[in-house]
């Protein structure tokens, strides 16, 4: 009964194995309403900022921010475009970190056809090892976020983007992350982050009369607004990072409990195989018996 006992062995692996991915399944449930709730509360500040954005910038039409104007050379030689990648720090959450990185990389080879060099920030281990893999120049990166996004180790490497398209070396940044559908659905996305495009700070009727008032700008109004602009950046780089976060425990909620069905499948089938094989070694030992005591009688 060498094989059966090889099938049992088999057996005890995969029903340890269903352990583990059953137990990470229930942490990731845990983890992605408290990521959801996180996500969710991140919204109203980043509505309320661009609103106040928004009316600030309207309100003083004859300085326009760093933030919102196309950086173009004086040689008129193609510049460099800025990527910041917002990534997990762990795997097994399915094809997520597939799906975003493989946006990025197309993204990347439109913007190298047009005769551009890339830049990019990472954020999240995942992202940071692709990077450095396909050969992306790697300004700046930040991983170990944890189960929660933390603006401290954010605010370092988004720096480092910022002063380069203010200084003019980078001519846009683009902001790629996997965004919260709902749990069964998550979307990658790489959208413009700068320069602001106007629509961005569009505001409605309605908005414009919740906030219709003038305002007095102290020191100045170009240090206001760049200080609030800046703010606004760093609350949209926040929120796709809260975004991506409730993807991942989603994603990896999904993928643990496929895993742990397959892992039951797995189980049954080869409890099959095992009772057909001992079932086929008892009757090879009866027909022996039987053989032989034919041959004893004859």
């Amino acid at each position: 009964m060498a094989v059966g006992k090889e099938i049992r062995g088999k057996i005890k692996s995969v029903e340890n194995t269903r352990k583990i991915t059953k137990a990470m399944e229930m942490v990731s449930v845990a983890k992605m309403r408290k990521a959801q709730e996180r996500m969710r509360a991140a919204r109203p500040y980043s509505d309320k900022i661009r609103n106040i954005a928004a009316n600030l910038a309207q309100a003083n039409p004859e300085y326009t921010s760093p933030y919102m104007r196309k950086n173009v050379r004086a040689d008129g030689k193609a510049g460099a475009s800025g990527f910041v990648v917002v990534s997990t720090d762990k795997g097994l959450c399915g094809g997520l970190n597939t799906n975003i990185l493989r946006a990025v990389t197309n993204k990347m080879k439109d913007v190298q056809g047009a005769g551009k060099q890339v830049q990019a920030v990472a954020i999240g281990n995942k992202g940071y090892g692709f990077l450095n893999r396909v050969g992306a120049q790697v300004i700046a990166h930040a991983t170990g976020l944890g189960d929660a996004p933390q603006m401290e180790k954010l605010i370092g490497p988004l720096k480092v983007m910022l002063d380069a398209f203010t200084e003019g070396k980078v001519d846009a940044v683009y902001l790629c992350y996997t965004k919260f559908i709902n749990t069964m659905k998550q979307e990658p996305v790489v959208e413009q982050l700068l320069p602001l495009a106007a629509d961005a700070l569009k505001q409605s009727d309605a908005e414009k009369k919740a906030y219709g008032w003038d305002y007095i700008y102290e020191p100045d109004a170009s240090t206001v607004i760049d200080e609030l602009l800046t703010r606004y950046v760093e609350a949209l780089i926040y929120q796709a990072v809260a975004e991506n976060m409730a993807s991942e425990q989603s994603a990896r909620m999904v993928a643990m409990k496929a895993a742990t069905d397959n892992a039951g499948t797995l189980i049954g089938e080869l409890k099959l195989i095992y009772n057909k094989t001992r079932q086929a070694a008892i009757t090879k030992e009866l027909s022996e018996i039987v053989s032989g005591a034919a041959a004893i009688s004859g």
